[in-house]
């Protein structure tokens, strides 16, 4: 069921969503206004909905030898300030002051770090397969909340701030779907 989302608490953490905190985040530079929104998509094991194991990776407890492929993630440090289930429901993992980690080594307008100056917001899914109704309502849903309070001006997927090494959200989100739900102006979108 896609979330309600009425807006963000002075302590960073959006009103009325889940909350599971991530121990991955830190202080964000002082003085660096939160200008943008990147989008991600996972599912752990890949292409396998619903199993807890974002969670237990953002938290930092995955059992790694639960799966053959997370084994590669053993000791991976790696949060989102969001993530939105296939059902639309969301969790906040990070709160929005606080820089979570995950844009990794990235670039945005020639400016480093996007970390330091973005909100993560994941999308349980695959570049294959594509996302749910629900996953769209609560995605525009939570941007309307977080322009409200923020200093946005882009949104941009992981792709666009780390083209060599990453491919999410994926040829199958569907940008201009995203944009007209959350009344996105032309000139945010990559």
């Amino acid at each position: 069921m896609p979330a309600s989302i009425p807006g963000i608490e002075a302590d960073g953490w959006v009103e009325g969503l889940r909350q599971v905190r991530s121990p991955y985040h830190d202080d964000r530079p002082a003085g660096v206004p939160i200008e943008l929104m990147v989008l991600h998509n996972i599912s752990l094991p890949p292409g396998r909905f619903g199993s807890g194991c974002i969670e237990r990776l953002f938290r930092g407890d995955l059992d790694a030898t639960a799966h053959p492929f997370l084994e590669l993630l053993a000791g991976v440090r790696v949060s989102a300030h969001f993530l939105i289930a296939r059902d639309g429901g969301a969790t906040q993992f990070v709160a929005c002051h606080r820089r979570a980690w995950h844009a990794g080594v990235s670039v945005f307008e020639g400016r480093d770090g996007c970390n330091d100056y973005s909100i993560g917001i994941e999308l349980e899914g695959t570049d294959f397969t594509a996302f749910e109704p629900a996953q769209y309502e609560t995605l525009a849903r939570l941007t309307r909340a977080l322009r409200a309070e923020l200093p946005l001006r882009a949104v941009r997927g992981h792709c666009h701030v780390a083209a060599d090494r990453k491919t999410d959200p994926g040829p199958r989100f569907d940008w201009r779907r995203f944009a007209a739900l959350a009344d996105l102006p032309a000139h945010w979108l990559p």
